[in-house]
């Protein structure tokens, strides 16, 4: 016992000082809880329409038309309607083949007016839009006699995927030989609108069809969301079997911007104005 105090006065003291430590241990444990913050609200500067817009999916003709009319105000150009995007596109072709030397006349095909060339080093491929309407554009080809080193030719720039109304294009072919000429196999092209051909321009050439050694020169526009240059295997392998057509790849893309939409394998060419509904793919790429 402590000097100065009675047993009972011990005792009290110590259940006095119990009460006073519960007390306080009660007020940290439940009314510290309550001083937590509030769960914070929502940003005050997301707005309903802008929570409704991207709730919508790009399948959504609605979007499809508000993509249209940003992209052709990007382009510079009149913003179609939606009948005019849906609207059987005018393709040309010519599969017969046809031998290019340098120094021979120009023969012209499905639009195109095409003649062999010497450029630098090169054998080249010098292509003039003779319509008065810019023209998605595929040309294959090989050299006669055909070698295996044509990639080591140094290539000059030029669009691929799309030449203007009275525009020239030089396409390289091969390195430069002596007697080498250009043999060509197939041309296929289209008319497309302003805004078409700003959707076609974007388009990597592999995605339809272009092979590498004539591609290897293509400039592309300067855009914030380039396009995706990889292909599904699934469609790749359509277009080499000849399921898939570089005009069913041409009229998907002239009407459907590639940083969106992917090329859905089922997809082919309208053949008459308002045939389906477009956008004609969920978003993809």
């Amino acid at each position: 016992m402590i000097r100065g105090f009675s047993d009972g006065q011990f005792r009290l003291g110590v259940v006095a000082a119990a009460i006073v430590l519960g007390l306080g241990i009660g007020t940290v444990r439940f009314c510290g809880s309550v001083s937590l913050a509030p769960k914070p609200s929502p940003p005050a500067n997301v707005s309903a329409p802008t929570r409704d817009l991207l709730s919508k999916t790009s399948g959504s003709p609605a979007v499809y038309q508000d993509f249209l009319s940003k992209d052709a105000s990007s382009a510079g150009v009149i913003t179609p309607t939606y009948e005019e995007m849906t609207r059987k596109l005018s393709f040309r072709s010519d599969d017969a083949r046809h031998l290019l030397e340098v120094g021979q006349p120009p023969i012209d095909l499905a639009g195109l007016r095409l003649s062999a060339v010497y450029a630098n080093d090169t054998l080249a491929l010098e292509i003039v839009n003779t319509t008065k309407s810019d023209l998605g554009y595929y040309i294959k080809s090989t050299t006669t006699p055909n070698v295996a080193d044509c990639k080591r030719a140094r290539p000059l720039p030029f669009n691929a995927m799309v030449i203007d109304k009275g525009a020239k294009e030089t396409r390289v072919e091969c390195v430069k030989r002596e007697g080498m000429a250009i043999a060509v196999t197939k041309v296929e092209t289209v008319e497309v609108s302003p805004l078409s051909a700003y959707y076609l321009r974007q388009v990597p050439p592999a995605l339809v069809g272009i092979e590498d050694r004539v591609a290897r020169g293509h400039e592309a526009p300067k855009t914030k969301e380039p396009c995706s240059p990889i292909q599904s295997q699934a469609a790749r392998t359509g277009f080499e079997r000849g399921e898939i057509g570089w005009r069913d790849l041409a009229d998907f893309y002239s009407r459907h911007r590639c940083q969106t939409y992917s090329f859905p394998l089922g997809y082919r060419a309208f053949t008459e104005d308002g045939q389906r509904q477009v956008p004609a793919a969920s978003s993809g790429m």
